[in-house]
């Protein structure tokens, strides 16, 4: 009888966890989850709210990304900041993808900056995706900025250069090891050589979170993607691995400041994961709001 009621407690137990695991790999996989974060500045002359996505890896919340594109609708943004992997570089079928782009230019002014996927595509397939997300009417921008008023419309909006690379941006140190690219550099420096409030899109965090480029370049915000939150999510430990960072990396999401330079970045979890990874665990796909406002 007490081996018969063990055996009935370990498979209550046993189903509950199994049952929990499954809530928490639906949920990963088919979940949205919108996180909000205030920057301010004194540089910024008008409150605007940016809405970004990122690693989206072909996934899809509802017919045609229906349910995501509502949530993005429902922040009200006034730009859309997609930074990278939005396709996986090994399924040729960009559908999913320019599709999405093309329902969000109808909630605000969509911009992209590209990411690995995208360039492994391109080498893949011998097909370079910049003019289909333009088709789609998107602004893909790679070692590329623009300088916005927002809203445009308005003479009084905030004065903005948004920016936009793929690479990995080390400090100019780097450039007499070899480790830094001449074209970044070079990029990075007339980029951030503006009174104006600037934004980058740039998909790897890595260099800026480890080799000291949040300290070292001017840029008051740079918005991330690539590390996926660590794939799988641990409670009070974070994620379990980073491209680029390793396993249990401790920055794999969130905000994080330089008291150095005072730039910002802004690390999203992502959307979805590609066919490399494990499945997404403890971690719902992340829509990310950034309001910023003046100091």
């Amino acid at each position: 009888m007490k081996s018969m009621k063990k055996f009935t407690v370990i498979f209550i137990v046993a189903a509950c966890v199994a049952a929990l695991c499954a809530c928490s790999l639906w949920f990963s996989a088919q979940g949205l989850m919108v996180s909000h974060d205030t920057i301010t500045s004194t540089k910024i002359t008008s409150s605007f709210r940016v809405v970004q996505l990122s690693d989206l890896h072909d996934s899809e919340f509802g017919r045609n990304n229906e349910r995501l594109v509502r949530k993005v609708r429902d922040q009200s943004p006034d730009l859309i900041l997609v930074t990278g992997d939005l396709v996986n570089s090994y399924e040729e079928d960009t559908g999913t993808a320019e599709v999405l782009l093309r329902e969000l230019t109808g909630v605000a002014p969509v911009y992209v900056s590209m990411g690995n996927h995208e360039h492994e595509y391109a080498e893949q397939f011998g097909r370079d995706l910049t003019q289909r997300y333009q088709d789609a009417g998107a602004v893909v921008l790679e070692k590329e900025y623009v300088d916005l008023t927002i809203p445009e419309d308005s003479s009084s909006g905030a004065l903005v250069r948004l920016g936009g690379i793929s690479g990995y941006c080390l400090p100019e140190q780097f450039l007499a090891t070899g480790e830094a690219a001449a074209e970044e550099v070079a990029f990075l420096k007339e980029f951030q050589d503006t009174d104006r409030f600037t934004i980058l899109m740039c998909h790897m965090p890595a260099a800026w979170l480890v080799s000291s480029g949040l300290d070292s370049w001017k840029i008051d915000c740079v918005f991330s993607g690539h590390a996926h939150g660590g794939q799988i999510r641990f409670p009070l430990i974070g994620g379990l691995y980073a491209p680029d960072q390793g396993w249990f990396p401790g920055r794999e999401c969130g905000v994080y400041h330089s008291e150095e330079s005072g730039s910002t970045m802004i690390l999203s979890r992502g959307l979805g994961s590609s066919r490399e990874m494990l499945p997404r665990f403890n971690n719902i796909p992340e829509i990310v709001v950034a309001d910023f406002c003046l100091l």
